[in-house]
């Protein structure tokens, strides 16, 4: 029932554009107000344009402790309280190059943003969720954290390394009335996924039996559901959006 979200708030972060913008739009329409976050300014202050008044907005890098933290505080003064935390934010990185040509200074800025970033978001904002006895977190991972892609090392490993975060945090604050749940979509149409080299999509898609990359709405609504009040008995789970290439 939509009367059970009018009184909810949530953060997303990476909501500029992709994944993180579908989901704030099919959580607008929820009546949920929103806390957008995203290093993009010029996207965050597009998408702004088309959501109710009441949605703020904050151009910074997750992974970023100062900055997450001073964020956090002021959602909080503003909202009094964020009930929903969907961690959208995340790079790529080098793609289309094998492990031992990887650079360590690209891994470890995907790490930063992918890894540490959801980490310090939940790090910050599960305390107060604790309080209110209530939470709802989803930490968008991705098929290639469960099987690798040949060619994103960086990429693949540090969605593993959500998908093990998600896990933990599942079973420590199952007793809180905070879920922590993940999402691992396959290849979804993006901006992020455009970037990539061709051949990089074309390996990518062609793993999917069902042949064709995932839309932004199919992954809006599951999000949706992930995060929903009626979802209350599955926590430290990763939901497939894969097209049948996911297997476990």
């Amino acid at each position: 029932m939509d009367s059970l979200w009018e009184s909810q708030n949530a953060v997303i972060t990476g909501a500029a554009t992709g994944l993180g913008a579908a989901i704030a739009r099919y959580l607008v329409r929820k009546k949920v107000r929103l806390a957008l976050l995203d290093i993009n300014e010029e996207g965050l202050e597009k998408i702004r344009k088309e959501l109710p008044s009441d949605t703020l907005t904050y151009q910074m890098d997750v992974s970023q402790k100062n900055q997450v933290k001073h964020t956090i505080r002021d959602i909080l003064d503003h909202f009094g309280k964020v009930d929903i935390l969907i961690n959208s934010a995340g790079v790529t990185g080098q793609t289309n190059q094998h492990s031992h040509l990887v650079k360590s200074d690209d891994l470890q800025k995907v790490f930063d943003i992918n890894f540490t970033g959801s980490w310090l978001m939940s790090k910050y904002l599960i305390p107060q969720m604790i309080k209110n006895g209530y939470g709802r977190i989803l930490h968008i991972a991705s098929i290639a954290g469960k099987e690798g892609n040949a060619g994103m090392l960086a990429y693949s490993a540090s969605k593993a390394a959500v998908i093990g975060m998600t896990k933990v945090q599942g079973k420590e604050y199952a007793q809180t009335g905070v879920t922590v749940n993940a999402l691992a979509p396959a290849v979804i149409r993006t901006d992020m996924v455009a970037a990539l080299p061709e051949e990089q999509v074309t390996y990518m898609t062609d793993k999917i039996p069902m042949n064709r990359c995932g839309t932004l709405d199919e992954l809006a609504h599951m999000a949706g559901f992930i995060v929903s009040p009626e979802n209350s008995f599955t926590t430290g789970f990763t939901f497939d959006l894969s097209g049948g290439r996911a297997t476990y």
